[in-house]
């Protein structure tokens, strides 16, 4: 087993970025950018199962920006985390689950030191679409907005996996939007989840708008 898992994390990474850049590159894309963008330092985030789309268009708008993102220390994680390799982002180890105090730690150290820091506020296990502390009281802590990274393909399939894997079918087209949330005037944890999910799952609705 452990040697069959050497050879994925060797082969997997590499073929699952071939398989994003052909989706990037062969779909039409219709972005939606839903208030002015920051200029500097945020964190980012966007929901598990839209880790096909999202970080590349992440990347369109902020190409240069050097970027961390927070990722579990399961197999999965492994490979994520070596996929987004490619794209210039660098994995910090760890979740809520397991190195919780460890991959903290590295996350304000890569705040301080003027990364983006990328988040899914319901990984690495879910519940699906539900809200984590982690993302929120980085943002807040460090006093930075939230990049809400958002997409919807026309046509797709979903993955029996407990986050309904988003997976584009071929050549079909890709709304994609992307909105700062700001936390400054939230008093509880609470207050902020709410709003931030509210960002987070605005576009269901916001692309059938947009088609009419």
């Amino acid at each position: 087993m452990r040697f069959g898992r050497k050879i994925g994390a060797r082969l997997l990474p590499p073929l699952g970025y071939a398989l994003m850049r052909f989706y990037w590159y062969t779909s039409p894309k219709r972005f939606h950018i839903r208030s002015p963008l920051p200029t500097g330092q945020s964190v980012v985030v966007c929901w598990h199962e839209e880790l096909m789309i999202s970080p590349q268009a992440y990347r369109k708008y902020r190409p240069d920006r050097p970027a961390s993102g927070i990722i579990s220390q399961h197999f999965d994680g492994e490979i994520i985390a070596r996929i987004l390799g490619f794209f210039g982002i660098r994995g910090l180890r760890g979740s809520t689950y397991r190195g919780a105090n460890k991959v903290l730690l590295e996350a304000f150290r890569a705040l301080k030191r003027g990364d983006d820091l990328l988040v899914t506020p319901d990984g690495p296990r879910g519940p699906r679409h539900e809200i984590g502390d982690g993302a929120i009281a980085l943002a807040m802590k460090a006093n930075l907005p939230i990049l809400a990274v958002n997409y919807m393909p026309r046509r797709y399939w979903r993955a029996s996996s407990w986050d309904k894997f988003l997976i584009p079918k071929p050549f079909t087209t890709l709304d994609i939007h992307l909105r700062v949330v700001t936390l400054e005037d939230t008093t509880s944890m609470d207050e902020a989840k709410r709003k931030l999910y509210k960002a987070m799952t605005a576009h269901l609705s916001e692309t059938k708008d947009d088609e009419t």
